[in-house]
């Protein structure tokens, strides 16, 4: 098992935490990781992208040149995500925030509402774990049946009174792409 994946969007909406939670929960699961970010000087609104990378065996390179997934945080993310994209690839798309449609017919593409999904949850800064959540369940890439475990030793002593938010927010968008890989 190989998954490479890419996240984009700007500043301030937790991509580079969304790539090391990513490969840490690979990590804790016994998975080899690898995670490249590449991000503006801006501190909030510039581009921010991370590959990551989990796989049961060797990983060649960090770069993520053929996605396997992506996520895209923004609209300006879109088309960059989209370029990224393998033939066949998962693109995870924000549509709390992107409204557009990707010119790629050769992709399977998923709009989940995970700036919303956060803000019932306890706010836009937990989008990035809706995210992690939708993707572990679009992807298959992640288990995460451990994963309060896991982000106890990930955060601070400090950071554990947002664990259950964040918790929730996962759980959540685990849910949302259940609900869409659902047929009706």
């Amino acid at each position: 098992m190989i998954e490479k994946s890419f996240f984009a969007g700007f500043g301030g909406q937790g991509i580079i935490s969304l790539g090391q939670i990513w490969v840490y929960c690979g990590l804790k699961e016994g998975k080899n990781v690898s995670f490249f970010p590449a991000y503006g000087a801006e501190k909030r609104g510039g581009a921010s992208q991370a590959n990551v990378v989990v796989s049961s065996g060797e990983i060649a390179s960090p770069l993520v040149n053929e996605a396997d997934s992506a996520v895209a945080m923004s609209a300006e993310a879109l088309p960059v995500c989209e370029r990224a994209l393998k033939q066949g690839g998962i693109l995870l798309a924000n549509s709390s925030l992107i409204k557009e449609k990707p010119s790629r017919k050769d992709i399977r593409l998923f709009y989940l509402p995970l700036q919303d999904i956060a803000q019932k949850i306890g706010g836009a800064r937990f989008t990035n774990m809706a995210a992690l959540g939708a993707l572990a369940r679009l992807t298959g890439a992640l288990a995460l049946n451990k994963i309060e475990n896991i982000l106890q030793t990930y955060f601070t002593n400090d950071k554990h009174k947002f664990l259950p938010l964040n918790i929730s927010a996962i759980r959540a968008g685990f849910d949302a792409a259940e609900t869409a890989l659902t047929p009706a």
